[in-house]
């Protein structure tokens, strides 16, 4: 079974989408570690209306901080802190789709990043998205994965294609892309149904 986790170059980059397409093609459980604001229409809310099986198992979120904010930020508002202990993988014979928050070194609490939530053995999908300084934070993010370890790395593109810059991340990393997830004017289960046939046979990496 795989047990794939799901990061972004940066905040807002489509994640969520791109996990629900992940949990749709591979009929996978998901889980969302720590969620940071909107619990009443949270990741974990979306990934259930965005998919169409009824076989995903939706695991609770280890901490869900009231917040919008940098979870170490969030759960100090809480007052609580955030404990990597506290954040154990749920159980399933079921592939596992694990959504992060934010980028790689978004902070849990003082010493603790999402980072250090990610297993050697978990393959891993990284989110890029077209911005100013997108390149950037691309390269940085597979540079930090790959100098911790990580074997198993690939990619997805999201938004409308921008030729010169997904060119120039491929040429510089070789990894390999899953797919695009296209600008839409409204994503659906229809249409993370269309994407996840799309993408199945690709997230074998």
């Amino acid at each position: 079974m795989q047990k794939i986790f799901v990061t972004g170059i940066s905040t807002e980059v489509g994640k969520t989408v791109a996990s629900a397409i992940f949990v749709e093609a591979l009929e996978a459980d998901y889980w969302k570690p720590v969620q940071a604001g909107e619990l009443e229409d949270s990741d974990s809310h979306k990934i259930k209306e965005f998919i169409s099986n009824s076989k995903t198992k939706i695991f609770p979120n280890s901490y869900a901080l009231k917040t919008p904010m940098s979870p170490h930020a969030a759960a100090e508002i809480d007052g609580v802190v955030i404990n990597l202990k506290e954040i154990k993988e749920p159980k399933t014979n079921n592939h596992l789709v694990i959504e992060g928050a934010g980028g790689l070194l978004v902070p849990l609490n003082d010493t603790d990043t999402i980072l250090d939530i990610i297993k050697l053995d978990y393959k891993i999908i990284v989110v890029s998205r077209h911005y100013l300084g997108s390149i950037n934070h691309t390269l940085l993010t597979l540079q930090v994965l790959q100098n911790k370890g990580f074997k198993n790395i690939a990619l997805v593109f999201s938004g409308n294609e921008h030729k010169t810059t997904e060119e120039i991340i491929l040429k510089k990393t070789g990894i390999p892309v899953i797919g695009r997830i296209n600008e839409e004017d409204e994503f659906t289960k229809e249409v993370i149904k269309k994407y996840a046939n799309l993408f199945r046979t690709n997230l074998v990496f």
